[in-house]
C-alpha cells in the first residue's frame, strides 16, 4: 500500500500539470466541445491510476525478469546460443508492441505483415548487436556514428514523405512494453562484467535497437517505393458523461485484447526461461507473476485513457489554434505542453530510476527529468514550426544527429548510453496519442501534408534528448574537473605549507 501511495503521487504530479494546460486552453484559445473535455477528464483519471500500477509492476516483473536473462545470456560460453535468443527475443518482443501496427497502417502500400516482419527483423538483429558490444566492450559511440551515417545515406534515397515516418518508426516501437524489459536486460548482460566499464554499457540497447526499425522502414520505403495516402479522422462528440462512461467502457476490451497479445510473448518468455534455467524461487516466481499482472492492468488504463481521452483533446486543440489569427502561438504552446508531456510517460519513470541507482546517486532522477523536459519542448516546438512552414525534416535530422554524435567524444560514456536510450524513451504512447494528434490537427487546419509536415514529430522528440542530457554530461565533467583542479590547488598549499615549517623547523635546530 506504501508503493501504491508513492507511485500514486508520482502519477498524479506527472499528469496534472498537463491537464492543467489543456482546461486553461479549453476555456481561452481552444474552447471544445463538452463530450471531448469530458473524455478528457475520464482519460486524466485513468492515465492517473495506470500509470501508478505500471510503475509498481514493472518494478517487480520486467526488471528481474530481464536482468536475469540478460545474466544468463552473458553466462552461456557459446556464442550461438545468445544470439539466437536475441534474435527471436528481440523479433517477439517488437511483434508484440501495440504502436507498430498503427506504424504499419501509416505506410498503405507496404503490405501490414510485411513491414512488421521487417521492423522485428530490425531490432531483433540489433538486438544481437547489442549483446556483442556488451560481451567485447565496444564503444557505443562508434556503433551509433556508423549506423546514424548509414541511415542518412539511405534517407537519400528513400521517398522524401517517407523520412518523418521512418524516423518516427524508431521511437514507436521502443515503446512501454518492450523498454523496461529491454533496459533490464543491459543492466543484466553488463552486471557480470566486473570492470570500470560495465556500467556504461548497462545503457545503450534502447538506442540501438531503435536503430533497426528506422533502417527497414527506408530500405521498405525505398524497394516498394509507396505513395502516400491519409484519412481524415471524424472527431466524434459525445453530448453526455453515460455517453463518454460507455465509450470507454467499449474501448477496455479492445486494448485489454490489444495488451494481451503484446503480453503473451514476454509470459512465454518467462515460463520458458524458469523451466529451463531456474533461476527464480517460488516466492520470487509469485511476487513476477503478481507484476505483471499489475503491469497489464496499469498498461489497458493507461492506453485506453490516452487514446480515448488524450488524442482527440489533442487534435482538436492543434487544430482551433492553427485555424484562428494567431497561429504561431502552436509553437509556444506546444513547448509548454512537451515540457511536461514528457513527465507523463511510463517508461521515464524507469529510466531515471534505473540511472539512479546504476550510478549510485551521481547522476540523480531530477536532473535527467529537467534535460528530458527541455529536450522534447525545443522538439515540439521545431515540429510546430515545420507544421506551418512546410520545412524538411530532413536538415534538423542531419544537423541534430552529427551534433549528438560528435558530443559523444567528449562527454563520459554512460551519457552517451543514457542520451541514447532516452529519446526512445521519451518518445512513447503520451507523444503518439497526444502530441502527434495536435500537430495533425494544426497541419489539417492549415491545409499541409500530414505525412511530410505533422509526422516526424516522434522522431524530433526523439532525437533532441540525445543532445540535452549529454550537454548535461559535458557540464558535469567540466563541473568535476574544476573540482578536481581546485583539490588538487589546495592540496599543494597544504604541501607548501608542510614544507615551509619543516624549513623554519630546520633552521631553528641549526
Amino acid at each position: 500500500m506504501r508503493h501504491l501511495r508513492g507511485a500514486m503521487g508520482k502519477s498524479v504530479s506527472s499528469v496534472l500539470p498537463i491537464a492543467a494546460i489543456v482546461l486553461f486552453l479549453s476555456v481561452t484559445l481552444a474552447p471544445m466541445d463538452s463530450g471531448i473535455l469530458v473524455l478528457f477528464i475520464f482519460g486524466t483519471l485513468m492515465l492517473i491510476v495506470g500509470m501508478s500500477l505500471f510503475t509498481i509492476g514493472s518494478g517487480i516483473s520486467m526488471q528481474p525478469l530481464g536482468e536475469g536473462i540478460g545474466v544468463s545470456i552473458n553466462k552461456a560460453k557459446k556464442i550461438i546460443i545468445p544470439i539466437i535468443v536475441c534474435l527471436i527475443l528481440g523479433a517477439l518482443i517488437t511483434i508484440a508492441e501495440p504502436d507498430l501496427t498503427v506504424l504499419a497502417n501509416q505506410v498503405p502500400a507496404i503490405p501490414n505483415m510485411v513491414l512488421i516482419l521487417a521492423v522485428a527483423a530490425g531490432v531483433g538483429i540489433f538486438l544481437v548487436i547489442s549483446m556483442v558490444r556488451t560481451r567485447l566492450g565496444i564503444p557505443l559511440s562508434k556503433l551509433l556514428v556508423i549506423f546514424y551515417i548509414f541511415a542518412m545515406v539511405l534517407a537519400i534515397f528513400a521517398p522524401k514523405d517517407f523520412i518523418p515516418t521512418a524516423f518516427d518508426s524508431g521511437g514507436v516501437t521502443t515503446g512501454p512494453i518492450t523498454v523496461p524489459f529491454i533496459m533490464a536486460l543491459g543492466a543484466g548482460m553488463a552486471s557480470i562484467r566486473s570492470d570500470k566499464h560495465s556500467g556504461e554499457d548497462s545503457f545503450g540497447l534502447v538506442a540501438l535497437c531503435s536503430i533497426g526499425p528506422i533502417l527497414a522502414v527506408l530500405i521498405l520505403s525505398i524497394c516498394f517505393s509507396p505513395k502516400p495516402e491519409t484519412t481524415e479522422t471524424v472527431l466524434r462528440n459525445y453530448l453526455t458523461t453515460k455517453d463518454a462512461f460507455l465509450h470507454f467502457m467499449h474501448e477496455i476490451p479492445e486494448y485489454s485484447k490489444e495488451v494481451m497479445i503484446a503480453f503473451l510473448p514476454i509470459v512465454g518468455v518467462f515460463i520458458i526461461f524458469q523451466l529451463f534455467c531456474r533461476r527464480f524461487h517460488m516466492h520470487q516466481v509469485i511476487k513476477i507473476s503478481v507484476g505483471l499482472i499489475y503491469t497489464y492492468i496499469g498498461l489497458v488504463l493507461f492506453l485506453t485513457g490516452a487514446n480515448v481521452g488524450f488524442m482527440p483533446a489533442g487534435r482538436l486543440i492543434g487544430a482551433t489554434i492553427a485555424s484562428g489569427e494567431n497561429k504561431y502561438w502552436l509553437i509556444l504552446i506546444g513547448m509548454v505542453m512537451g515540457y511536461f508531456v514528457v513527465s507523463a510517460e511510463p517508461a521515464v519513470h524507469t529510466l531515471k530510476k534505473q540511472v539512479e541507482e546504476i550510478t549510485n546517486g551521481a547522476i540523480t532522477q531530477n536532473s535527467i527529468a529537467l534535460a528530458l523536459s527541455i529536450g522534447v519542448a525545443v522538439s515540439v516546438g521545431i515540429a510546430m514550426l515545420r507544421v506551418l512552414t512546410s520545412v524538411p525534416i530532413y536538415p534538423f535530422l542531419i544537423v541534430g544527429y552529427a551534433v549528438s554524435l560528435v558530443i559523444t567524444f567528449f562527454v563520459p560514456a554512460i551519457y552517451t548510453g543514457i542520451a541514447f536510450d532516452s529519446g526512445g524513451v521519451a518518445s512513447g504512447p503520451m507523444t503518439t496519442t497526444f502530441m502527434l494528434p495536435f500537430a495533425i490537427g494544426a497541419c489539417e487546419a492549415t491545409g499541409g501534408n500530414v505525412l511530410n509536415d505533422a509526422f516526424g514529430l516522434v522522431a524530433m522528440v526523439a532525437m533532441t534528448p540525445l543532445i540535452t542530457i549529454q550537454v548535461m554530461g559535458l557540464y558535469s565533467n567540466m563541473k568535476r574537473k574544476k573540482l578536481i583542479a581546485k583539490a588538487h590547488y589546495e592540496m599543494s598549499q597544504i604541501e607548501d605549507c608542510i614544507i615551509y615549517y619543516d624549513e623554519e623547523e630546520d633552521d631553528d635546530e641549526l
